[in-house]
């Protein structure tokens, strides 16, 4: 018979998961992860602004 799969562990401490608070083992590691999403810790690459660009799309002008 084979064995059941494993949980993943909490991606930021590598403690078990926990079922409430999935993929994550607690509340405040939930909170964390929240946190660095909201303050631009997380940053996913691409091509540069172009300045000029983003100055007529403000709306002025």
């Amino acid at each position: 018979m084979p064995s059941p799969p494993k949980a993943k562990p909490c991606p930021l401490c590598g403690k078990p998961a926990a079922q409430a608070h999935a993929p994550f083992c607690s509340r405040g590691c939930k909170d964390r992860d929240l946190l660095k999403w909201l303050g631009e810790g997380y940053r996913i690459a691409g091509p540069p602004a172009d300045p000029e660009r983003v100055d007529s799309e403000d709306g002025e002008g």
